[in-house]
């Protein structure tokens, strides 16, 4: 589906704005690659992943990607891409052979940038040191490793594939394969979860010196098994002092909070969620992914591929499943929904730069953000406050149309 997206003028929080302008520059751009297949669907679980069968159609799937790919270079208008991240299901189920051949198929498409970087996906009950050797001199030069816990007890409830010793394992077989950039993706407010609990997790993942931690709240979602069969959570009481507690172990330990659950040493966030963040452009590539493409004339287009992997492996069916021109009066939620996760916000030029609209067509949903605390009062920047962090979903709300 796609709609108009040239409008000539706008009412928006109370201010006419102007007709939105060509872009001056187009947006950094990256590239997400989807690997839908898991050993094991996690009952939290609402990504589109599903249980792979013995042997994974490694070679049918990477043509499939490259010529997903295709489709979708006209958007690049002579950009290099500055990160790749292949996101899943678990990516790393895939051999070295195959996305070796995907990474210098991509290559001979889009030129990378210099410094590139290009994250994967991991759970610690897929590693293999000879394999993850064999990543690092594909080139890819960061991962994301699954961890969630390191406790037995609540591995299990989150139906986890790995254990506690397991994941400490993975962390250092990271490091000897040469990755000296790598995430630990974990949760709070688990099923039986305590304080002690959750400090103890982080205090693990400290302990192995990841370079970024992932760090969020387990949250029940629809169309899950936790949906459905909801786990006891702990209170909201013991989830405010997880929050707090925890946030105050990884500052003293050097992890500064950059976004909503991402915490990074000095110098190593990741460089992909920020362009994310920033309402930077993105190719999405893969069965259910999503991309973000903006265009010299001012046009920004969201698209999604289709779902299933076998519709998506099937030569009769269309790649793309749709398509999305944002409007006018969509931009300023799109723009702020990203950078208003960011704690330092963006420099309020971003705006314009990013939308083709002027900065005064937040006006009003500005002032009233500002008014009710939860919007810093600082012109040159869009940033929330500490309370805007707690309450984004209200401070969100202040500018929708």
């Amino acid at each position: 589906m796609t709609t108009d997206s040239s409008a000539s003028s706008l009412i928006f929080g109370g201010a006419a704005s102007s007709p939105r302008a060509p872009l001056p520059t187009l947006p950094p751009l990256a590239l997400y690659i989807h690997i839908p297949w898991c050993v094991r669907k996690c009952p939290y679980c609402d990504f589109n992943s599903h249980t792979a069968s013995p042997v994974l159609p490694e070679q049918e799937y990477v043509d499939a990607l490259l010529a997903d790919l295709d489709e979708d270079l006209h958007a690049v208008y002579g950009r290099e891409i500055s990160s790749i991240f292949f996101g899943g299901g678990t990516p790393s189920l895939f051999s070295a052979e195959a996305l070796g051949r995907l990474l210098k198929g991509v290559e001979q498409r889009i030129p990378f940038a210099s410094d590139i970087e290009i994250t994967l996906e991991a759970n610690p009950g897929t590693f293999e040191q000879e394999k993850f050797v064999a990543y690092r001199q594909l080139g890819i030069n960061r991962l994301s490793i699954g961890i969630q816990s390191f406790q037995q007890e609540k591995l299990e409830a989150l139906g986890r594939i790995h254990n506690g010793d397991e994941a400490v394992r993975a962390a250092g077989m990271a490091r000897q394969a040469g990755f000296d950039n790598f995430n630990l993706d974990l949760m709070h407010g688990l099923p039986g979860q305590s304080l002690d609990d959750a400090l103890s997790d982080l205090r693990q993942a400290i302990a192995l010196n990841p370079t970024h931690i992932s760090w969020y709240q387990l949250t029940l979602e629809p169309n899950t098994v936790f949906w459905n069969q909801p786990p006891v959570l702990p209170e909201d009481d013991t989830l405010w002092d997880i929050q707090e507690a925890g946030q105050a172990l990884l500052a003293e330990h050097g992890y500064a909070q950059y976004e909503v659950s991402a915490y990074a040493q000095a110098g190593r966030p990741a460089r992909h969620n920020l362009n994310y963040w920033s309402f930077g452009d993105f190719i999405g590539i893969g069965a259910g992914a999503h991309g973000k493409l903006s265009h010299p004339d001012g046009r920004i287009v969201r698209t999604w591929k289709t779902r299933l992997p076998k519709d998506y492996l099937n030569p009769t069916k269309s790649f793309q499943a749709g398509e999305k021109s944002l409007s006018n009066d969509e931009m300023p939620f799109e723009f702020l929904m990203n950078a208003l996760r960011l704690t330092a916000g963006v420099d309020s030029r971003l705006y314009s730069e990013r939308t083709g609209l002027s900065l005064d067509t937040l006006a009003e949903g500005r002032r009233e953000a500002e008014q009710s605390g939860l919007l810093q009062v600082e012109p040159s920047r869009l940033a929330a406050t500490e309370r805007g962090q707690l309450f984004l979903n209200d401070l969100l709300q202040q500018f929708l149309n």
